[in-house]
């Protein structure tokens, strides 16, 4: 980076590299060797303030990460390589690592999550009294629980269904593959919370066979598996900002009985 600048501009551009990924040194180094054709390694050290003893570790950084290249000459020499190149690529870069490291603990997780539900089954093995009840106020855990029931589900499942969504059901795939499965799937909505790309997966749904009515208003959100099992979620009556609380029961007689609501909900129900 040039003499010339404003030292308030050069920390205003070095901050933003570091937010980039760049250390402290990196972006320091890179800083300077724009404003000048080409340094010797130890000559940039001296203008950027880099210890001497770590200047090469940086430019070799600087030259992996696509920020700095090799003028081979007498003497080896480094220059800056442009921004509209070294920017571009090194985001783009760290976008695949990312989404690698995020795939390989997928990966890991699923692993993870066979060996820990044996312990868990273990250290449940005195159920309490009120265990097949569970409270989920996190949205992501919601739509963890919902989507563990629609993959599990054998025979039917209803929903009632009403925005704000954890997970919407008609985005959701699995009620189509359980529906191919030979599920019998109903679901009854909230009217006036359809646009018309909910409508057209209505038109799909309709084609797989699931079955769908909308009701003027419901007084919870509601989904039922098999008869069993099933998840209620209820809207926060004190804050003004739309949050839901769900209640997780595996419980025969709490399933006959949200049935029983659906049912009489479903029958007034309208076709759309």
């Amino acid at each position: 980076m040039s003499e010339e600048w404003a030292e308030g501009e050069f920390q205003r551009f070095w901050k933003r590299l570091q937010q980039l990924g760049l250390n402290a040194y990196e972006s320091r180094s890179y800083l300077v060797l724009l404003g000048h054709p080409r340094f010797k390694a130890l000559e940039l050290a001296a203008r950027a303030h880099v210890p001497r003893q770590k200047i090469y570790e940086v430019l070799d950084s600087l030259v992996e990460k696509g920020f700095a290249q090799v003028v081979q000459e007498r003497t080896k020499l480094f220059s800056a390589v442009e921004p509209s190149l070294a920017l571009p690529a090194y985001m783009a870069s760290k976008r695949q690592f990312l989404e690698q490291e995020l795939t390989d603990h997928g990966r890991a997780s699923v692993a993870l999550i066979d060996d820990l539900k044996s312990v868990y089954s273990e250290g449940q093995g005195g159920r309490g009294t009120l265990d097949f009840l569970r409270i989920v106020s996190d949205p992501a855990q919601t739509a963890a629980e919902y989507r563990r029931m629609l993959s599990e589900v054998r025979s039917e499942y209803m929903e009632f269904s009403r925005p704000p969504y954890a997970v919407d059901p008609l985005d959701e795939r699995l009620v189509k593959q359980a529906r191919l499965s030979g599920v019998n799937c109903r679901l009854l909505l909230e009217a006036g919370t359809l646009d018309d790309t909910h409508r057209q997966r209505l038109q799909e749904y309709a084609a797989e066979g699931v079955e769908v009515r909308q009701a003027d208003s419901l007084p919870m959100k509601l989904a039922v598996f098999d008869g069993r099992q099933g998840m209620i979620a209820l809207l926060d009556p004190v804050i003004t900002r739309p949050s839901w609380t769900s209640v997780v029961f595996e419980h025969e007689g709490m399933a006959e009985a949200m049935t029983g609501l659906f049912e009489d909900r479903w029958r007034r129900g309208r076709a759309l």
